[in-house]
């Protein structure tokens, strides 16, 4: 069930209510009987578990904390080590 915000008109007074969809928006305060107004406000959340940041929110050019970023490979010239091995190989016979 969501919770939602009241403020008082009369009074200022903040309140928060868990209520259902379903039901009707609170019209009275129980402090002061002054009117409410619904009030927005962010939802809350709260990411857990191990990286969503790096691979998906992380800015490029930053180099990830675990070391297991995109092209970590050991490369030569742009190509793997294995390939880069073979070529040279080749080049020598």
């Amino acid at each position: 069930m969501p919770l939602y915000e009241y403020r008082c008109e009369s009074c200022d007074q903040v309140i928060e209510v868990l209520q259902k969809f379903s039901d009707e928006p609170l019209k009275e305060c129980r402090t002061c009987g002054g009117k409410l107004e619904r009030l927005l406000s962010p939802p809350g959340l709260q990411f857990k578990g191990t990286g969503w940041y790096i691979t998906d929110y992380a800015r490029a050019g930053q180099k990830p904390t675990d070391g297991k970023a995109e092209g970590s490979d050991k490369s030569v010239n742009g190509k793997p080590e294995k390939a880069a091995a073979k070529a040279e190989s080749k080049k020598a016979d």
